[in-house]
């Protein structure tokens, strides 16, 4: 019997599994393969039409499209790429954060403390990764972490690059088969000469695409406020609409005009254009490389979806649809290679069906814009994280799906770029020429860091990883150099993008880490603070002060600095310190970590709060309260761990362990107690329950604490210090921010000033607070301490 309920139950699991897989693959469509789907778009339409001069160009293309999609999609991405996921996240950080944790080649500031309590303890008790000859030559040089960093960054700015060009490739694409079909239209209506229908079609193609593809580009970026959720409701069946419509479109023309199109697909046709090859047939292979734009999202958006769902939705839908929207657009311009504009889309419509075409296009191409803003989103959020972006703001638009955010900043910069290349090069071609640049670069970036991964986090031979860089890399080398063919017919534009975004980077990385090291040079060793006391005649004041610093150990030098000057600081101290962790996230019972500062009676307390490069915790109104929580739990323990207090040096505890909390003896907040039975201890100087009262602390979001009510274990002294916080924390909280200011000194080389220069630019025009945790403006205080360099 009981077996049989088991299998019963694991019979439910299953459908209940295989159903949550089947609806994440229907909601993927829209959003991940959105850009892969809308490319045939423009993968034709990018080509010289006098570069494609007889049947068998077009085949040997037809070749090399199909191979590159199941090379590059299917394999590399599909089967290989999918597998080295950071504890499911995907992307280029993931990749690089990888590397970080198993290779030490950290240049980050988080990476640089040299207090191993801010190290990430592994949750799965993985074994260490055995030291190998690849791994302690990469760790010995220097010039190896600069590199992979350098990658790293350099593949973020072709993700943002990429943002740029794509909703305006895609979408001027969809806006010039409006202009088409227009034209079509008026002919049919007015019966016009050959001759005034090229005259009118040249007038559309001024005032019709370059408009309409403005209006649209604005529509798309105005409507990101909404969240990828709500946009995302409409995304997957339009583009499920939209594949299907031009598979089946392709399968009529496959039938109509070439049957014989699927035995092109034959590698004998890619010799012949190699063997034939010219720079005017090289360069059509930046066109091609466009087959696979979007690709790069299946692994970059791992993070939303599984990695069943992403493999079974494209292998089973997205490649074969593709695969027939190709063939079919390729049999009917081999057959029609003197037809006007033979090598658009559009043109390879019935013509009874071009008006529904017009509509799916002009949808599908904002969809698919779609995936590359949110990526880049994503992207910039994670080099936030890092400290390799200047500080914008970041909406969190799901309250229970982490990578579903919205930057206004970059959504209003990436509009503005946009529309500039549109207005600006109103040339199909030319911004295909940039986009192709974009993808395969990011391509090869990310086949650099995962021949690394294959080596020293697989741990796999160092002939397997130099196979797959050489095989992938090869192939994508290849494309390149025919991309950097048309540099000067709009690839340009990207090196452009890059440059700005590289030099914001570098700057912000550079200016960041100087800071850092200037803290670290400055800073004042604990002792100094207990000592200096009693020489200064230092008061202490009520409440509480938050001191919020980079550095894990010693006192930072802008404190030293205002204590010196200002002989008086808070009843209680606490320095908070953020340390983002090269892992995707940190889970709550691991996040805080709480030590003390000097003897009990000076009740100074350090906060280390540790998070990873996809979590959100500085956003929050009641940090304040957790961080007052995570004290009285340590206070709480500290009286069982008896290493913590003979040890000299400052330890740190983990808070928030279920194995390390005893229940009953940490702070409880007061509207976690039940109001009409609640009769504080006298010593604890907080009256009973007032609802008037808690209304107006509702308002102001701030809670109260108190002690539990039967606590016998707690000793005396805990007892005492805990009642001195809550007093602490009733008298008000003051919040010291350290502001330092970079200084050149004379004699230092151009490069060196010209960084630091746009870090202090960026620095000021920022829209975010160094700590951005809604700290009011009355009880701030900014202390600034010059930093030269």
């Amino acid at each position: 019997m009981d077996s049989h309920l088991d299998a019963i139950f694991d019979e439910d699991h299953k459908k209940k599994t295989w159903k949550q897989t089947t609806l994440l693959s229907f909601q993927i469509v829209g959003i991940v393969y959105g850009q892969l789907s809308t490319a045939p778009l423009y993968v034709f339409g990018t080509m010289q039409k006098g570069d494609l001069a007889s049947e068998e160009v077009v085949y040997e293309l037809f070749s090399f499209i199909f191979w590159t999609l199941t090379i590059i999609s299917l394999v590399k991405y599909a089967s290989i790429v999918l597998k080295a996921d950071d504890e499911g996240e995907g992307g280029i950080v993931a990749l690089y954060s990888l590397l970080c944790r198993n290779a030490k080649v950290g240049l980050l500031p988080c990476d640089k403390s040299a207090n191993e309590v801010v190290l990430y303890e592994e949750r799965s008790g993985s074994k260490l990764k055995a030291d190998s000859r690849a791994r302690r030559a990469i760790e010995k040089h220097k010039i190896c972490h600069y590199l992979i960093l350098f990658l790293a960054l350099f593949g973020s700015c072709m993700t943002i690059g990429d943002a740029v060009l794509t909703p305006a490739l895609s979408v001027y694409s969809a806006s010039t088969g409006v202009q088409r079909s227009l034209t079509d239209i008026l002919t049919d209506i007015f019966a016009w000469s050959p001759d005034t229908q090229q005259n009118v079609s040249n007038g559309l193609r001024r005032y019709v695409p370059v408009p309409s593809a403005c209006v649209i580009l604005v529509g798309l970026f105005m409507l990101q406020h909404c969240g990828t959720r709500k946009i995302g409701i409409m995304f997957a069946p339009i583009i499920t609409a939209w594949l299907l419509f031009v598979a089946g479109v392709g399968t009529y023309n496959v039938f109509h005009w070439d049957v014989k199109i699927i035995y092109k697909i034959s590698p004998v046709y890619i010799y012949k254009f190699i063997t034939h090859i010219d720079i005017h047939r090289w360069r059509l292979l930046g066109s091609v490389i466009l087959c696979v734009a979007g690709s790069e999202a299946m692994f970059a958006d791992l993070g939303h979806f599984s990695k069943k769902s992403i493999k079974i939705t494209f292998i089973c839908l997205i490649y074969p649809l593709l695969l027939l929207c190709y063939a079919g657009q390729a049999a009917y311009i081999s057959k029609n290679l003197h037809a006007p504009d033979f090598n658009h889309l559009s043109q390879s419509m019935p013509r009874h069906c071009r008006h529904l075409f017009i509509v799916l296009s002009l949808l599908s191409s904002a969809v698919g814009s779609q995936a590359t803003i949110t990526a880049c989103f994503s992207i910039i959020n994670q080099c936030l994280a890092l400290n390799c972006f200047p500080r914008v703001k970041v909406i969190h638009t799901s309250k229970t799906i982490h990578g579903q955010i919205y930057i206004p900043d970059v959504n209003w910069l990436l509009m503005i770029f946009s529309l500039t290349v549109t207005i600006g090069f109103r040339d199909i071609v030319k911004i295909g020429n940039a986009t192709g640049l974009a993808i395969i670069c990011g391509m090869l970036v990310t086949t650099s860091l995962m021949s690394l991964i294959i080596a020293l986090y697989w741990e796999k031979n160092l002939m397997v990883s130099a196979c797959f860089l050489v095989c992938f890399g090869f192939l994508e080398a290849a494309y390149l150099s025919a991309c950097l063919l048309e540099f000067h017919k709009g690839a340009w534009y990207l090196v452009v993008l890059l440059a700005v975004s590289m030099t914001v980077m570098l700057s912000w990385h550079y200016g960041t880490m100087k800071k850092y090291e200037f803290d670290l040079q400055n800073k004042v060793s604990t002792e100094w603070l207990i000592d200096i006391s009693p020489g200064l005649g230092i008061s202490r004041v009520p409440g509480i002060g938050f001191i919020y610093t980079d550095i894990v150990a010693g006192i930072p030098a802008f404190f030293s600095h205002f204590i010196t000057n200002l002989p008086a600081f808070h009843q209680v101290l606490i320095l908070v310190s953020f340390k983002s962790i090269a892992v995707p996230y940190v889970p709550e019972s691991e996040r805080y970590l709480i030590g003390r500062i000097g003897p009990k009676d000076y009740k100074i307390y350090r906060c280390i709060v540790r998070s990873g490069y996809c979590d959100h915790i500085r956003d929050t109104g009641h940090f304040e309260e957790q961080i007052i929580r995570s004290i009285g739990e340590f206070i709480s323990i500290e009286q069982n761990d008896i290493e913590s207090m003979v040890s000299p040096d400052e330890r740190m505890i983990i808070i928030g362990n279920s194995n390390s909390r005893l229940d009953g003896n940490a702070l409880v907040p007061l509207d976690e107690v039940d109001s009409s039975s609640c009769m504080v201890n006298n010593e604890s100087q907080i009256s009973p329950v007032d609802h008037d009262a808690l209304e107006s602390r509702n308002k102001r979001k701030k809670v109260r604490f108190m002690l539990p009510e039967n606590s016998p274990k707690m000793q005396v002294s805990v007892r005492k210090e805990l009642l001195e916080l809550i007093d602490a924390r009733e008298s008000g909280s003051a919040y010291f921010l350290g502001q330092s200011h970079l200084v050149v000194r004379d004699g230092t080389n151009f490069l060196k000033r010209f960084l630091i220069m746009v870090y202090r630019f960026s620095e000021k025009n920022c829209r975010e607070s160094p700590v951005a945790l809604k700290i009011p403006h009355a009880a701030l205080v900014e202390v600034g301490v010059i930093c030269t360099i």
